[in-house]
């Protein structure tokens, strides 16, 4: 067994968010020991927010984020110094999901032309100039589904092919035990002089990395009676296979814990009359905004801001601060100020990577280890 599998992998995490991505990695055994957010009240939240639950997992070390600059104002040379002030260790990896509104079905379709595409493109340049050992990205679907962002990402993937074997998947966080139906592609890469001979077998589409799998959620979109659209206010019975920990319901905090559960009084007032409300179904979120959750089903993808409006399944309000981070799968020790802004805390958190989802390909990551030299 190589010694890298016998200690805590450093890890550098590029436009860390919330720092949902960087819990999977804590969580799997790895160590965050640099992270990059440029929204100066995202690190605020995430610096909250990663302390309060380190401590809940014993962890006195506080969380901030080292370096609040643009990747594309960063070298290399800055990110070495801050990360490792002893020196630059033989092995460490990078995690990071560049925005994705440009490549986004709900985004701009600017791709890789438009300003958040590009620093897809700085992502896999600071991959070449630092050579981690291994690094994970994530973004949306959209970025394999369009013609001419495909092309483009695949000559960005060969230029980095020189150095890394890299392989990709879709992977839907409901099928790791998240209440949301969530796909998203993840790409992985371990540096090709560290492979050992005959430990990756490539097969001609290049399929070699042991995405993780969840038998106990497996298909999970079409494998159980999900709860059906039903008019608001109807008394409603769980569908007898339908895993409680996939629905909204699990989610959602009661009115006599409100008080008592950490950002679970934080939402949106709602600015539309109560019999508007009223028409709009209890699953039914086939809508352009005003999506009313079921309680007995997932939630759509969480994509909070602009129009997207999530509605309480039976509830006349929106959903609470609480109530999408659980959605999110973040654990109710992460707790938020209530003094930042409401309307970047769901940004922040529909821009995450469900943690849940982040440790399955973390420990997917850490089980490949062994092969490296």
């Amino acid at each position: 067994m190589s010694k890298l599998n016998e200690n805590k992998v450093p890890i550098l995490s590029f436009f860390s968010g919330g720092g949902f991505m960087d819990m999977g990695f804590e969580k799997a055994g790895f160590e965050i020991v640099w992270t990059n957010e440029f929204d100066e009240t995202f690190a605020k939240l995430h610096a909250a927010g990663i302390t309060s639950w380190r401590k809940s997992q014993g962890n006195g070390i506080k969380a901030e984020i080292f370096n609040t600059k643009s990747i594309t104002e960063i070298s290399s040379k800055e990110i070495i110094e801050e990360a490792f002030p002893d020196g630059k260790p033989d092995h460490f990896g990078m995690i990071g999901g560049p925005p994705c509104q440009d490549f986004s079905m709900n985004g701009s379709l600017k791709g890789f032309e438009g300003e958040r595409g590009k620093l897809t493109i700085v992502f896999f340049d600071r991959i070449l100039e630092l050579n981690p050992t291994f690094f994970v990205m994530e973004n949306v679907t959209g970025l394999t589904k369009r013609k001419d962002t495909k092309e483009f990402l695949r000559s960005l993937l060969k230029r980095v092919e020189e150095e890394y074997y890299i392989d990709y998947e879709k992977l839907n966080s409901l099928d790791f035990g998240v209440p949301q139906h969530r796909e998203r592609m993840f790409f992985v890469g371990f540096r090709k002089d560290l492979i050992e001979n005959g430990s990756v077998q490539l097969d001609p589409f290049g399929r070699w990395f042991p995405f993780p799998v969840n038998e106990k959620y497996q298909n999970a979109a079409t494998r159980y009676n999900w709860g059906k659209q039903v008019p608001f206010g109807e008394s409603l019975v769980k569908p007898q296979d339908v895993p409680l920990e996939l629905c909204v319901e699990n989610c959602l905090v009661p009115d006599n814990k409100i008080s008592t559960t950490p950002n679970a009084n934080e939402f949106f007032n709602l600015y539309i009359t109560e019999t508007n409300l009223r028409a709009i179904d209890e699953g039914e979120t086939n809508r352009p905004s005003f999506k009313r959750l079921h309680r007995f089903k997932y939630s759509p993808t969480t994509c909070y801001g602009n129009n997207e409006v999530h509605l309480h399944p039976y509830l006349h309000r929106r959903l609470s601060v609480r109530e999408a981070l659980r959605i999110q799968g973040v654990p109710d020790e992460y707790v938020l100020p209530k003094e930042l802004p409401l309307s970047k805390k769901f940004k922040m958190i529909g821009n995450g990577v469900p943690v849940p989802l982040a440790e399955a390909v973390a420990c997917a990551v850490k089980e490949f280890i062994p092969l490296i030299q």
